[in-house]
């Protein structure tokens, strides 16, 4: 492979790579917004519960996210499928609090258990969907 074949296909690593960007910009502000919790003030003071179910969702939606970008036959289609990828990972948000609504008071106070759960179920379903991206 020649270096300005490389080259061409930078277009394309830059376009998907700042959607995304964008995607994962876009999921960490809405999650961040329908969570009762404040998670970013509750990482800065510390509070490791919150860090951890954060960065759980982030990676569940990741998940999802590099399977649509692998399989997406144009950006659009990789847009389109992210935002599906998106909307399931705030399902299993909701699907968690709808269990045990008590868990964003867990987050709060610190709870470790609150948060691996959160986190575990974001990244289950994040795997169950970057399976079902397949096409």
């Amino acid at each position: 492979m020649m270096f300005s074949d490389i080259l061409a296909t930078l277009p394309s690593f830059l376009a998907y790579g700042l959607a995304a960007t964008a995607l994962l910009a876009a999921f960490v502000w809405i999650y961040t917004a329908i969570t009762p919790h404040q998670e970013f003030a509750l990482i800065k003071a510390g509070n490791i519960a919150a860090s951890i179910s954060l960065s759980g969702a982030m990676i569940g939606f990741v998940l999802a996210l590099a399977s649509v970008i692998s399989h997406s036959v144009s950006l659009f289609d990789m847009i389109i499928w992210g935002i599906v990828a998106l909307i399931v990972q705030l399902l299993a948000y909701f699907s968690v609090r709808l269990a045990l609504p008590t868990i964003s008071q867990g987050i709060e106070a610190g709870h470790i258990s609150h948060a691996i759960l959160l986190a575990s179920t974001a990244i289950s379903f994040g795997l169950l969907n970057a399976a079902c991206m397949v096409y």
